[in-house]
């Protein structure tokens, strides 16, 4: 099984388990845990999918400027920063390590 394989398949579950919600009793959706597992099973899947593509390189784990520019981005994500500026010093990063050959 490949990576995308995998992160497809826990797409489709975590749709499966999205569209089951609509046939599940109210009860059972008020409940704490089911909330709060569907809220970790979403983050995971974003977590896997934001190191899937700032690490892999096809096959290979590759580390380059995305990988500095993912920490500068977290960093201002648990600064509280505006998501525009995240997104901007992120790319700012790598630009700035790769205008200067620091990572390919």
């Amino acid at each position: 099984m490949t990576v995308w394989t995998a992160v497809i398949a826990a797409s489709v579950l975590c749709l499966a388990l999205k569209a089951v919600g609509y046939v599940l009793p109210q009860s059972w959706l008020d409940a704490p845990r089911p909330a709060r597992i569907a809220d970790l099973l979403t983050v995971a899947l974003l977590s896997a999918l934001v190191v899937v593509q700032a690490l892999a390189s096809g096959p290979a784990i590759v580390v380059d400027a995305r990988l500095p520019a993912v920490g500068v981005a977290a960093v201002l994500l648990w600064a509280r920063a505006p998501f525009l500026v995240v997104v901007a010093a992120g790319a700012v990063t790598a630009a700035l390590l790769r205008t200067f050959g620091w990572a390919t």
